[in-house]
């Protein structure tokens, strides 16, 4: 099963490269959950939020192409429903606009009928990127609500 996301973004493929990749900028659109990596072909990566004393994901850096495409697999860690789905792969791809760039993420390799809590957040995390990139305001839906943080107040900078 395949997943398709895209959207466009008033940035540069270098500011939208470091929102992906940098923990900091990340935990802004992405739930309070923070990247660690090197970003090089082949190494590792594991996410996590700072309330959740364990990993909630992992995976590969399949391919790395700072700005233009970055390809990781995914293997969910965050409850027994979703470990059972196994590894799967996202490709963040990014491609210059005129003065904005089209972002084109494709979660692809899922089982046929895996848990929506795999791919469900897309759209959420997506318009946040989006929202932070082009405002520098943080958005609030219902995952930023439901992870938020003290410190990371939904609507805060």
């Amino acid at each position: 099963m395949e997943k398709v996301f895209e959207i466009y973004i008033k940035t540069t493929p270098e500011r939208l490269w470091e929102a992906i990749t940098d923990p900091e900028v990340r935990s802004k659109y992405n739930f309070g959950v923070r990247i660690k990596s090197d970003f090089t072909p082949g190494s590792r990566y594991e996410t996590g939020h700072p309330n959740n004393p364990s990993i909630l994901g992992e995976g590969e850096n399949l391919e790395v192409d700072p700005p233009r495409r970055l390809v990781q697999t995914l293997r969910a860690l965050w409850g027994e429903d979703v470990k059972a789905d196994g590894t799967s792969r996202v490709t963040w791809e990014i491609e210059p606009v005129g003065d904005s760039c089209r972002l084109l993420v494709t979660h692809d390799q899922l089982r046929e009928g895996a848990n929506e809590e795999l791919y469900g957040g897309w759209p959420m995390i997506l318009s946040g990127l989006k929202t932070w990139l082009e405002t520098g305001e943080l958005l609030t839906t219902p995952g930023s609500l439901m992870y938020a943080t003290p410190s990371s107040t939904p609507g805060k900078n």
